[in-house]
C-alpha cells in the first residue's frame, strides 16, 4: 500500500446529531473515490461503516469506524461517529486523534443538541470545525435558514463555500464560490460533475461571496490584510495560503452544500478537504507527561513512536483490535514498545489500514497515520504505547459520567464468572459504560449515556461472552432513620442445660447530621459491664442497621450510646451482648419516630426553548423540584432535585419530550425523608415481602 508523508494525511471525525446523514456521507465519499463500487444503503445493512451486527439490528452507527481513501494525493482517515448521545465516547475518541472535525447537519432537520455537543467538544479538543449540510434533495428544506441557524449558533464567520441552485427533489445544482463556478452533478451516485460559469444575478452573487471570503482570509493574517487594503485583492497563492491558515484559527468555517443520498455536492467538499484540511502539521507538538508526570510535548518528528489507543473492540475471528493514532515516531509490526500508562511491555502484533470491516496488512506506519494493532496484551482505550527509550503518557480523553442505570439479572446460575469477564471487557472497550456489584441492594448495576447503550451491552455479552441477562429496574437504596430520641434497656437470658448466655444492654439513641452514617459510642461507668463486651454490642448495633428494621433497609443518620447494662459471671460472653445489642438498638430505634429516607439527584436538562414548558411540566410530575433555568447558547438548561425513584428511562423520555433534541445528566445529591404516602406503600411492600419470605 502506498505511504504517505505526514502532510499529505487528512485525519477527520465526521460527527453531528443523529440522522445527520454521517454514514452516507461517508459512502458517497468512498464512491467517489473508487474505494466502493456502489453506495451501501443503512437499512439494507451494505454500508461500509455500519458492519457490526448491534448496527445492522438498531440500524443506527454504534461505533466509531475507521476508513480511508485516497484523493488529490492525499490519504483521508475517516471516522464516521455515531450520532446518538448513548455513544459519544465513540466521537471523542475520534476527536482525540482528529486533526479536524466535520460536522454535519441534515437541512430537513436542522440543527440538533447533539450538534451542539460535538461542536463544544471539537473546540474543547482545540480543533478546527467544517460544515456540511446534508440532505439538501428532500422537500421542503430551506438552506439559507439553516446557514441563518448555524451562524446563530457558531458565530458570523459560517461561511457558504457552495450553495445550492436547485434544493429539493432533484437536487443537482451548486454555486461554488472557491471557483466561481455553477457546478452541475451528474445522476447516479459517482460524484461526477461538469462546471460552467455562472450568468446574471448569479455572477453578481458569486462575486459577492467571493469577495467576502478574501476578506475573510486578510482577516486571518495582518500582512495579508495590509496588501488587501493596498490592492483590494490578494494573489491566488497568498488567498490560498491564507484560506488554510483562516480555517486553522476558525476566523472562518466553511460551510458546504451536499446531498450524499444522490452524491452532490460530495466530490467538491473532497477537493476542499484534500487542500486546505488539517494536517498533522497542523499539531506538529502534542501535549504529554514524561515517566515523572512532569508536563512537556512530543514533537510529530521525533523519531522515537509516541501512540495512543482510541479504540478496542473485538472482532470476531480476529479477536482484539486495538485503534490507533501515531503522534510521532514509526511502527513496524514486531516493534516492542511499553505501555507508558500501565508500565508493561507491548510487542506490536500484525499492522493493518482500516476500511470499516477490511483490513489491509501494512508493514510500516508513519507520523500521523492512524491504523489497527491485534491482540495487545495489557492495553486499551486512552492507553499510551511507547519507545523504553522515550517513555510518555498522552492526555487521556475525559468522558462523561453515566447518566442512564439498569440492573442485571442472570438467566442461569451459574454464569457469574461468565458476566464479570464480559462486564470487565465491555468497560475496556467503551469507557462511558460502568458497572458494579451494589451489595446494599443485591444486584449488579450497569450504567451508561443511554438506554441503547445498556441494551446493546446486554446483546453483546449473549453474542460475545454466552451470557444471557435480563435489564430491570434496579432497587432503589432506600434508607431508615429516626426523627425523635429512643431508649431500650434489652435483657438476653438463654439457657440450654450447659452454658447459658446473660447479657443486658442499655441504649440511648438520637438522631445525627444528614450522611453521617451510625456513630456508636459508649459511655459506661462503674463495673455493671465489663468493657471487653464493648465491641460485642456495636457488632449487634451495625448488624441490625445493615439488616434494617422498619422495611429491610439500611439505618443511617443515628447516634447510638451504650451507656449500661448487666453481665452473669459465667454466661456472659461475646454472643450472648451481641443478641442484646442487637435487639436493644431494634427497641429503641422502633420507640424513636422511625422513618424512611430516599436518594435525591440533581438533575440538568438541556432543551431547545419550545421544549421548556413540557420538561418542566414533567419534572414536577416526577415529584421534582425546580432550582432554576439557565441559559447555555441557543438552549435552556432546567436544573431540578429529583427522587432517583423517579429517574428509572429518563433519558428516554428527555428524548421522547424533546423529538430526541434534548439531553440530561444526573449527580447523586443528598438523602430526602419519604413521603408518608409514599412511606406506607414501601411499608407495605416490605412486610408483604416479608410473609412471602423474598427477603429483599
Amino acid at each position: 500500500m502506498k505511504e504517505f508523508a505526514s502532510p499529505d494525511l487528512r485525519n477527520f471525525a465526521i460527527l453531528g446529531h443523529a440522522s445527520a446523514g454521517k454514514t452516507i456521507l461517508c459512502e458517497a465519499m468512498l464512491a467517489c473515490a473508487g474505494r466502493i463500487g456502489r453506495m451501501g444503503a443503512i437499512a439494507a445493512g451494505t454500508t461500509v461503516s455500519d458492519y457490526h451486527p448491534s448496527e445492522h439490528q438498531h440500524q443506527i452507527s454504534v461505533h466509531a469506524s475507521l476508513l480511508n481513501l485516497e484523493w488529490m494525493n492525499r490519504k483521508f482517515n475517516l471516522l464516521d461517529c455515531p450520532g446518538y448521545a448513548d455513544f459519544i465516547s465513540e466521537g471523542l475518541g475520534a476527536l482525540r486523534v482528529g486533526d479536524f472535525a466535520l460536522v454535519v447537519i441534515n437541512a430537513a432537520h436542522g440543527l440538533g443538541v447533539g450538534t451542539d455537543a460535538v461542536w463544544e467538544y471539537a473546540t474543547q479538543f482545540g480543533l478546527p470545525k467544517m460544515l456540511v449540510v446534508n440532505a439538501l434533495d428532500k422537500a421542503n428544506v430551506d438552506f439559507d435558514a439553516v446557514v441563518g441557524d448555524a451562524r446563530t449558533h457558531f458565530g458570523k464567520n459560517v461561511f457558504p463555500l457552495s450553495v445550492p441552485l436547485d434544493a429539493g427533489p432533484g437536487f443537482s445544482r451548486v454555486l461554488d464560490v472557491m471557483r466561481n463556478e455553477v457546478v452541475t452533478y451528474q445522476p447516479g451516485g459517482n460524484g461526477g460533475y461538469t462546471e460552467a460559469p455562472p450568468t446574471g444575478e448569479l455572477a453578481t452573487r458569486v462575486q459577492d461571496l467571493h469577495r467576502q471570503l478574501i476578506e475573510y482570509v486578510a482577516e486571518s493574517d495582518d500582512s495579508l490584510m495590509e496588501k488587501f487594503f493596498e490592492k483590494g485583492i490578494l494573489a491566488e497563492e497568498e488567498f490560498r495560503a491564507g484560506l488554510h491558515r483562516a480555517i486553522q484559527n476558525q476566523v472562518f468555517v466553511p460551510l458546504f452544500a451536499v446531498s450524499a443520498e444522490t452524491n452532490v455536492g460530495v466530490a467538491r467538499l473532497m477537493d476542499f478537504i484534500a487542500k486546505y484540511g488539517s494536517s498533522p502539521m497542523d499539531r506538529a507538538e502534542v501535549p504529554a507527561r514524561d515517566a515523572s508526570g512532569i508536563a512537556g510535548s512530543v514533537p510529530l518528528t521525533q523519531p522515537e513512536p509516541a501512540v495512543y489507543i482510541f479504540k478496542t473492540m473485538n472482532e470476531p475471528g480476529v479477536g482484539e483490535l486495538s485503534l490507533f493514532r501515531l503522534f510521532a515516531g514509526s511502527v513496524r509490526a514486531g516493534d516492542e514498545l511499553i505501555n507508558g500508562t500501565r508500565q508493561t511491555a507491548e510487542r506490536l502484533g500484525q499492522l493493518f489500514v482500516l476500511n470499516g470491516h477490511d483490513r489491509t496488512p501494512v508493514q510500516v506506519l508513519h507520523a500521523g497515520d492512524l491504523g489497527a494493532v491485534v491482540k495487545l496484551r495489557s492495553s486499551h482505550t486512552g492507553d499510551t504505547l511507547c519507545s523504553p527509550r522515550l517513555p510518555i503518557i498522552l492526555p487521556r480523553v475525559d468522558y462523561p459520567a453515566p447518566n442512564i442505570h439498569g440492573a442485571l439479572r442472570l438467566r442461569a446460575k451459574g454464569d457469574e464468572d461468565k458476566l464479570a469477564v464480559g462486564l470487565a471487557t465491555l468497560h475496556q472497550e467503551d469507557p462511558t459504560f460502568h458497572y458494579r456489584v451494589d451489595d446494599e441492594i443485591h444486584q449488579t448495576i450497569v450504567s451508561g449515556q443511554g438506554e441503547i447503550q445498556l441494551q446493546v451491552i446486554v446483546e453483546r455479552l449473549l453474542r460475545r461472552f454466552g451470557v444471557s441477562v435480563e435489564l430491570e429496574e434496579p432497587r432503589i437504596p432506600y434508607r431508615e432513620t429516626i426523627r425523635a430520641k429512643g431508649e431500650s434497656r434489652y435483657r438476653h437470658k438463654k439457657q440450654t442445660g450447659g452454658a447459658g448466655q446473660f447479657a443486658e444492654v442499655w441504649l440511648r439513641i438520637e438522631p445525627g447530621p444528614r450522611d453521617s452514617g451510625l456513630v456508636f459510642k459508649q459511655s459506661l461507668v462503674g463495673t455493671n459491664v465489663d468493657r471487653v463486651f464493648v465491641p460485642s454490642v456495636e457488632k449487634g448495633v451495625r448488624t441490625v442497621c445493615t439488616e434494617g428494621i422498619l422495611a429491610g433497609y439500611r439505618v443511617t443518620d443515628v447516634k447510638a450510646d451504650f451507656y449500661d447494662g448487666k453481665m452473669h459471671p459465667v454466661d456472659s460472653k461475646d454472643i450472648a451482648f451481641q443478641v442484646a445489642g442487637y435487639h436493644a438498638f431494634k427497641e429503641a430505634f422502633q420507640a424513636a419516630v422511625p422513618c424512611l429516607l430516599e436518594p435525591i439527584y440533581t438533575v440538568s436538562v438541556t432543551v431547545p426553548e419550545e421544549y421548556l414548558g413540557a420538561v418542566m411540566g414533567d419534572l414536577s410530575s416526577r415529584r421534582g423540584h425546580i432550582l432554576g433555568v439557565d441559559i447555555d447558547g441557543h438552549f435552556q438548561v432546567v436544573r431540578a432535585q429529583v427522587p432517583q425513584k423517579e429517574l428509572y428511562h429518563y433519558s428516554t423520555i428527555v428524548r421522547s419530550l424533546t423529538s430526541g433534541r434534548g439531553r440530561h445528566a444526573e449527580n447523586f445529591s443528598h438523602y430526602a425523608e419519604v413521603p408518608a404516602e409514599f412511606a406506607q406503600k414501601l411499608l407495605a411492600e416490605a412486610k408483604a415481602r416479608r410473609e412471602t419470605g423474598n427477603g429483599k
